[in-house]
């Protein structure tokens, strides 16, 4: 007879991923100046999750209202898949004169880097969909973290009038120009991540403006 309630095999996932999910065991500070945020921005052969590949991972860290100076991240990563339209994008070449590391090494990084922040992302699911799917193919589950995308919260500081209302999508170049940020080093993963963190610390002064603001309904 089959035994239709065997227990789900336990995987066993590589050290460094266990680590990273012991993190998760104590649940985030209530106090939003005890929150870590880490903002990140990918560079990527393109937009398609299963084919494309990421190039790059920028990522700054956040806490306290204050730009962690010496808490930053960046890699480039060994691809062989290239769009040549993109490259002019990001500049970033097959051959380029950057050092590359592995996928896998690239992500065992990144989760060391995160750890359990809040990420912090514009347009967030793309990014993170392009991580997860990295991660998805050397057999780890998704990410962990709580995300929030800056696009949505700048949404949530405008009011709707009969004569403005808020737009669908609002680039990260409108949120520079708003915020009055230099985009001196647009379209590099640091760079924009840089750009986003400033505009995230602009937004969140904003978000705590309003009288029903909380840090669960930040975070949830």
């Amino acid at each position: 007879m089959i035994n239709w309630f065997k227990k789900k095999r336990k995987i066993n996932y590589p050290d460094f991923w266990k680590s990273y999910a012991r993190k998760f065991n104590d649940s985030l500070p209530e106090d939003l100046n005890s929150i870590r945020f880490v903002v990140l921005d990918t560079e990527t052969t393109g937009f398609d999750y299963e084919n494309d590949r990421v190039l790059s991972i920028g990522a700054l860290s956040l806490k306290n209202n204050t730009l962690i100076v010496n808490e930053s991240f960046e890699v480039f990563l060994d691809q062989h898949f290239y769009h040549a339209k993109n490259v002019e994008i990001h500049g970033i070449l097959r051959d380029g004169k950057q050092d590359r590391i592995t996928e896998l090494e690239a992500l065992m990084l990144f989760l060391e880097f995160i750890g359990n922040a809040v990420l912090v992302a514009h347009h967030a699911r793309f990014d993170i969909n392009m991580i997860n799917h990295a991660l998805k193919r050397h057999g780890m589950p998704k990410l962990k973290n709580k995300v929030l995308d800056t696009s949505v919260l700048y949404k949530k500081t405008l009011i709707a009038t009969p004569l403005s209302r808020p737009q669908e999508v609002y680039s990260l170049d409108y949120l520079a120009d708003k915020f009055d940020i230099s985009t001196k080093d647009r379209h590099t993963a640091l760079g924009d991540a840089f750009i986003t963190a400033l505009a995230f610390l602009k937004i969140l002064v904003k978000l705590k403006a309003q009288r029903n603001f909380t840090v669960k309904k930040l975070v949830r």
